[in-house]
């Protein structure tokens, strides 16, 4: 009898798999097999009719419009150098490696509690009323906790899910407005809320401000959702609140929901004016505004995921009885390290002076090599210019050689070719020692 054999290979589709128009995966053979048994053709027969068939794998449109997501990349390349066994300055993912203060993680081990049951999506009242004392202290925004108050899992998911519950794909307002070059998750959640991204270009020239007020009018007629974040994430440009004011007046003037990325609001550097939140230009209903707010860059709590979204009450009740539905609920050990970390405002100051002081060495540093820096008051990121003629991403990989991680301009979106960012996460000594061997 001639030999056979049969491998049978079910599973999900490989990475490499070819997807075709509407998301249907043409998958590789499930099945091989050699010699002439009766079994292997009837093996064949039954591959050749499956290939006949529709896909039963299908994927959301979204996925094929993304561009691979720029930390992820990083994370790789890093990976790569150190397993050369190169000393590694990394100044690309903004993940500070300050310790979180030890009254917060004794805070957070104090709370883990003996049952564990599920958490609430609407978050326990002493986060809220924590934010709620911030927002006050910090910005003299009055906020009621039970309802302009809404705990998240840090400010990406948030960011995230922003446009899955408030566009609707199919209505004539079906548009996400955000800045670019800038964070890619305003448009992520935009695609994957099946509605149209328009990322606006930013001028360096006018100092990376988005200025709604210069769009047209039919776009701003079916816009649902206008992104803003300042300090500005890769630039590090800031803004004044007669900036803010006018933005949520060509908001609330064109019924677009006024989004506001305030993750870097408490990094200012030395004596500068603190930046301000859009909420304190809402008014004292906050009407058509929502602020998102983490404790990752400001409390050292990256790890945690505990963050905010503050704003219009009735905004955040919609959110809050969308959000049920997914579990994005944070664990309540988590929420009261996360309202211990809001109630303080001295470990912070404390961190602004470590993170002005990165800022001082580099810029200064980076200056005397003939790199040229955009000059900031706040955030945890340096916008500077590739010297030479030199393409970004080719500059990137000169200073991989070298040991160093940067983020080309060009992972951020239109408007940062000839760009890279520094994020301030390397200690003191090592920004000297990256500078000591910084390419020219």
């Amino acid at each position: 009898m001639p030999s056979w054999r049969v491998v049978f290979i079910f599973g999900l589709a490989p990475a490499d798999a070819d997807f075709g128009r509407g998301g249907h995966c043409r998958l590789p053979p499930l099945v091989r097999f050699s010699g002439g048994s009766a079994l292997g053709h009837a093996c064949a027969t039954l591959l050749a009719g499956f290939r006949r068939q529709p896909s039963l794998i299908l994927m959301n449109p979204a996925l094929r419009l993304l561009k691979p997501y720029p930390m992820a990349e990083l994370q790789a390349r890093k990976a790569a150098l150190a397993a050369s066994g190169r000393r590694i300055f990394d100044f690309g993912t903004g993940d500070p490696v300050e310790p979180t203060p030890p009254f917060i993680t004794a805070a957070l081990k104090a709370a883990v509690p003996t049952i564990s049951q599920y958490p609430s999506v609407g978050g326990t009242p002493a986060l809220r009323t924590a934010v709620a004392g911030y927002l006050k202290r910090r910005f003299s925004v009055v906020a009621d906790p039970a309802t302009q108050v809404l705990p998240s899992a840090g400010s990406k998911e948030a960011i995230f899910h922003l446009a899955p519950a408030f566009l609707d794909p199919q209505s004539a307002k079906n548009t996400v407005i955000f800045g670019t070059p800038g964070y890619p998750v305003y448009e992520s959640g935009a695609l994957f809320a099946g509605g149209e991204a328009y990322p606006v270009v930013l001028d360096g020239r006018q100092n990376y401000r988005l200025q709604l007020e210069r769009l047209p009018a039919e776009v701003l007629a079916r816009t649902a959702i206008a992104w803003l974040n300042y300090p500005h994430n890769p630039t590090g440009a800031c803004v004044d609140r007669n900036y803010l004011a006018a933005q949520l007046a060509v908001c609330r003037a064109h019924g677009i929901l006024l989004a506001s990325d305030e993750c870097y609001q408490d990094l200012w550097f030395g004596d500068t004016a603190p930046p301000p939140s859009a909420l304190e230009v809402a008014g004292p209903d906050l009407r058509g505004m929502l602020a998102f707010q983490s404790c990752s860059k400001r409390s050292g709590m990256t790890g945690y995921r505990s963050g905010f979204i503050a704003g219009d009450a009735r905004l955040i009740a919609a959110y809050r009885g969308w959000r049920a539905h997914f579990g994005v609920g944070s664990p309540s050990f988590i929420e009261l390290a996360g309202a211990t970390a809001w109630a303080d405002d001295a470990h912070v100051a404390e961190r602004r002076v470590i993170f002005a002081e990165k800022y001082r060495v580099l810029v200064t540093g980076l200056n005397d090599r003939g790199v040229q820096t955009l000059p900031s008051q706040a955030g945890l990121y340096i916008w500077a210019r590739v010297p030479g003629e030199a393409d970004a991403d080719a500059y990137a990989a000169r200073c991989l050689d070298a040991g160093i991680v940067i983020s080309p301009g060009g992972f951020f979106g239109a408007g940062g070719d000839g760009w890279f960012r520094l994020a301030l996460v390397p200690t003191l000594d090592e920004c000297q020692a990256a500078l000591a061997i910084w390419p020219a």
